[in-house]
């Protein structure tokens, strides 16, 4: 063999080794990944790890299947140790909702977020204050005169868990207008919503997506969103309302607001590989129209973060619900 011919075939040999080292080091699943829900069936949580699964699943992103997992006892503590258990175990992520901060600080359990690895932040979600369409609350003056003419106490306001968010904005409102409810926890946020179309709550402050099918439906009137802007949704979703039709509540006298986390966080010591292959998993979730509409039906706000800039995010979070749950009296003693 001539010598060019000889050192061209020994670079594409050397090449052809190179893309194969490649290959090997880039990794993905080789069994069924486990995807927890530190939450209940049909709660916002649950539907989006629902969805993702299906848009998985439909758009083949996966060669391995995405399975669902709810682990909602002990308001998700049972879904976070499991997690934080299962160390250099990549076939396990989770999804995660504010108690990702809440249920460490009101229960004492051993987690903290540091103890798994973060991923990427798919959206933020929204809290709006809804009512039985039945009440003759169309406004949240309404709603509140309602509540300071009755007896201390007799407003029943559902919501998902105790001394998680749902009730933490329970505590908020009733500082801002001098009220007291009575807090009624359920298991997730479908229930919740149940409960109010049934009247056996006077309101609640469910996500969009917990309750839209019943505002579509004209039973729930949603009232306000604790954001510090409109919900940018234009389609019409009941008696020609959209989204952004809903005022915010700081502008109705109501000064709150509290939006939340919709992250992915993997089991403790996770490679980088491993991170990449599900954060580039997750931007091609995102891509895709099913994605797309989820956000619009929901009223996501849709910010992604991912690395130093997610794990940033989160510590200023931690450190706000540090705040929110000691002004409430919900921390476990010792936090």
């Amino acid at each position: 063999m001539k010598p060019f011919v000889l050192n061209v075939a020994l670079a594409a040999i050397a090449m052809s080794c190179a893309g194969s080292t490649a290959s090997v080091a880039a990794w993905e699943p080789v069994r069924p990944v486990e995807f927890i829900v530190p939450a209940g069936t049909g709660g916002g949580a649950d539907q989006m790890a629902r969805t993702i699964q299906g848009i998985v699943t439909k758009h083949n992103l996966m060669k391995q299947p995405l399975v669902v997992i709810n682990k909602a006892g002990g308001a998700g503590g049972e879904g976070f140790l499991d997690v934080k258990t299962s160390t250099n175990n990549p076939h396990k992520i989770i999804i995660t909702l504010s108690n990702l901060f809440t249920t460490p600080l009101a229960t004492g359990i051993p987690f903290n977020w540091k103890d798994l690895t973060p991923v990427a932040m798919l959206a933020l979600d929204e809290f709006v204050l809804w009512v039985n369409a039945e009440k003759p609350y169309n406004s949240v003056k309404d709603y509140v005169d309602a509540t300071k003419k009755a007896p201390s106490g007799s407003f029943k306001m559902g919501g998902t868990g105790s001394k998680q968010e749902d009730q933490i904005i329970t505590v908020g409102i009733e500082k801002v207008i001098d009220a007291k409810f009575t807090y009624i926890p359920y298991k997730g946020g479908g229930e919740v919503a149940v409960q109010l179309v049934g009247n056996h709550v006077d309101s609640t402050v469910n996500n969009p997506i917990e309750a839209v099918a019943q505002w579509r439906g004209g039973k729930l009137r949603p009232l306000c969103v604790f954001d510090a802007q409109p919900m940018a949704y234009d389609e019409p979703i009941a008696d020609g309302k959209a989204w952004k039709d809903i005022p915010t509540c700081k502008s109705q006298g109501l000064a709150m607001e509290y939006l939340m986390l919709r992250g992915i966080f993997m089991s403790p010591k996770a490679t980088k590989d491993q991170i990449e292959y599900y954060v580039e998993l997750f931007k091609k979730v995102r891509a895709t129209p099913e994605w797309q509409e989820f956000m619009k039906s929901g009223a996501f706000n849709t910010t992604f973060l991912a690395g130093a800039d997610y794990a940033k995010w989160i510590e200023a979070e931690e450190k706000r619900h540090e705040g929110l749950m000691k002004e409430a009296g919900f921390l476990a003693s010792g936090n």
